[in-house]
């Protein structure tokens, strides 16, 4: 693997200081708030609080944006940390790339609040959207890691209930198999920079509380995927949840889904938020702002 500097110093970084299964949820919320606000935000970067149906959020948005389109974007952190703050990087990022606005949810956390309260505000949220008067088809939901995997859960209970369907969907290395079956927790466990299958284990178990792990809502990968919108699906090479996304995207493809499976050569778990210093994390954001114009 031939690594860019830059890149480089990122795994580096990030092999100093894995997500242990040894720490407790209050270290591993504390290690990670610091960082994601203090990234710099694209020129002209607005974000202002707003009550989503009951889901504290935040309005999202660069200069010259379509305010009639928007990305609702789930921020990452294992179901157990995150937020809206942490993540408005990658979120203005997006807004950037597709010429949208993006409504960035801060849903309810386990151990506290434990599953299905995450599906329950992405849901509410979404909700909110459409009582505001956006369209279904001038909506994108997309989400990193658990977020990621909420956005798929969100197609599956939209499609229960029978609400209208997002344009289109971006899981970027998203959580879908929440027993960890797949061959690359154990095949990249050495390239996996900071994700190993026991903390996963433990994360799963928290936010599950005792829920089937193959639940659809909690685990999407298991769900019934006929009749989803089109969506972009991008994962790093060497995550240890890459199979998450392979598979996903194979039995999305299988459903009849338009389901492009995006793998990224040499990129860590969620990687797209560090596009102010790595050029594959931009180029990955492009790719969703391509994506997400095209759907228009």
């Amino acid at each position: 693997m031939v690594t860019s500097p830059a890149l480089e110093q990122i795994l580096t970084a990030k092999r100093a200081d894995p997500y242990s299964d040894e720490k407790t949820i209050e270290e591993l919320r504390a290690n990670h708030k610091a960082g994601g606000a203090a990234i710099p935000l694209p020129d002209g970067t607005t974000f202002e609080t707003v009550d989503a149906g009951g889901v504290p959020s935040e309005w999202i948005q660069v200069p010259g944006v379509d305010t009639d389109r928007v990305f609702l974007f789930i921020h990452g952190g294992g179901y157990y940390r995150g937020s809206a703050a942490a993540t408005r990087s990658a979120a203005s990022g997006i807004s950037k790339a597709s010429g949208m606005r993006c409504l960035s949810i801060d849903y309810r956390l386990a151990p506290e609040d434990p599953f299905p309260a995450a599906i329950d505000d992405t849901y509410a949220a979404y909700k909110w959207l459409l009582d505001q008067g956006i369209a279904a088809s001038n909506i994108v939901v997309g989400g990193i890691s658990a977020g990621g995997g909420l956005t798929c859960a969100l197609l599956l209970k939209l499609k229960d209930q029978g609400d209208p369907l997002p344009a289109g969907a971006v899981p970027m290395s998203a959580w879908t198999d929440l027993t960890q079956s797949g061959d690359t927790m154990q095949t990249n466990a050495e390239s996996d920079p900071v994700i190993c299958k026991a903390y996963l284990d433990r994360m799963a178990g928290l936010y599950l509380n005792g829920a089937d792990s193959k639940t659809p809502l909690a685990s999407p990968l298991y769900g019934d995927f006929k009749g989803l919108p089109p969506m972009l699906v991008q994962v790093g090479t060497t995550e240890s949840m890459y199979d998450d996304s392979r598979r996903y995207a194979e039995a999305a493809q299988a459903a009849g889904v338009d389901a492009t499976f995006e793998p990224w050569d040499d990129m860590f778990h969620g990687w797209h938020s560090s596009a102010h210093v790595l050029d594959e994390a931009q180029q990955a954001i492009d790719s969703i702002g391509r994506f997400c114009r095209k759907l228009f």
